[in-house]
């Protein structure tokens, strides 16, 4: 007889109201593989873009949401070393975390950092894949350059924030709101700026120009992006909140030898996702562990609560990450 968990699945595509409890069967581990026991799981705007229908999961990958989580390792798949039933992971995952259980490969599993609760530690593999594969792999981001982040108190903010400035950068963000410009100035930054009040165009003009520039918005912010670099500055795009078609100008890219990139996390390869992963514990890892950077945590909610977490996210009421409880206590 097959064992049964339970999950929340997409119903249909739409809004939060789709998402509903289930059953589904325990996965078991494949080639590579480790089956973790979930105790939280992250919740991330690809949750949200998956649920709406508009990112459909790779190929093989679960149809259910959750792209992170943290958890014991209660099944260990053939190939796996390094790794022993009863450790205490958190994980990158090619979907399936708002579940019971989630099969995930081994290479993308990474210790608990010393420290932090299981959690802390579910809210870090997204985010953290994330930013550190495009501002300082895609986007180079060295010591003493000036960096913009747009959304400075999402999961992925937060995050480039913390990290940009331990390693050395000159920080700055946009951001909502007064407590949201606050909280990005207590994580790092030396300027917050509130994009409805004012325009981070001329903030970065006046400073020289941002070298770098991350960005989840797009649409209208494409071309103020731009003329907000320096000369030789960098646009590494990671999602389109407000939509990927804009008309442009692309004499200023040729003028200024401007560099326009991006990337998505999810479809990338095994191999590549492994690969951030040993970059994350040797050089981000000791990091957490000094409290050099930490995750910036908003809301719990019940596995069963996903839609409330999912609204409180779409409506922008967040200051940093929101998590699922899946099981145990934080």
């Amino acid at each position: 007889m097959v064992e049964m968990m339970q999950a929340v699945e997409i119903a249909e595509p739409g809004g939060p109201e789709v998402l509903r409890l289930c059953e589904r069967p325990i996965p078991v581990p494949s080639y590579g593989q480790v089956v973790l026991k979930v105790a939280f799981a992250g919740v991330n705007r690809p949750d949200a873009l998956q649920r709406a229908g508009s990112y459909a999961p790779p190929p093989g990958a679960s149809d259910l949401p959750g792209l992170e989580a943290a958890g014991e390792v209660v099944a260990i798949g053939q190939g796996v070393q390094g790794i022993a039933l009863g450790d205490q992971l958190c994980a990158l995952l090619p979907g399936g975390g708002y579940a019971e259980y989630v099969a995930t490969p081994a290479a993308h599993c990474l210790p608990i950092p010393k420290g932090l609760s299981l959690k802390q530690a579910a809210c870090l593999p997204e985010t953290f894949f994330t930013v550190w594969s495009n501002v300082f792999g895609r986007g180079g981001l060295q010591a003493g350059e000036r960096f913009l982040v747009h959304g400075g108190s999402s999961g992925i903010g937060t995050t480039a924030i913390q990290l940009a400035a331990a390693l050395g950068a000159r920080v700055f963000t946009t951001a909502g709101s007064a407590e949201k410009c606050a909280a990005c100035l207590s994580l790092g930054a030396e300027r917050a700026i509130n994009y409805r009040e004012e325009d981070f165009v001329p903030v970065l003009k006046n400073e020289g120009g941002a070298d770098l520039i991350l960005d989840m918005v797009g649409g209208d912010y494409i071309p103020r992006n731009l003329r907000a670099l320096a000369d030789d500055g960098r646009l590494v795009q990671i999602a389109f909140l407000s939509g990927p078609k804009v008309e442009l100008n692309f004499a200023q890219i040729m003028m200024r030898r401007l560099t326009v990139t991006g990337s998505t996390l999810r479809p990338q390869s095994d191999v590549a996702k492994a690969a951030i992963a040993r970059d994350l514990q040797q050089t981000v890892w000791p990091l957490i562990e000094a409290g050099k950077v930490r995750p910036v945590m908003d809301q719990t909610f019940a596995l069963s609560e996903a839609a409330a977490a999912h609204e409180r996210m779409e409506r922008s009421r967040h200051i940093g990450k929101i998590v699922l409880q899946v099981a145990g206590a934080a």
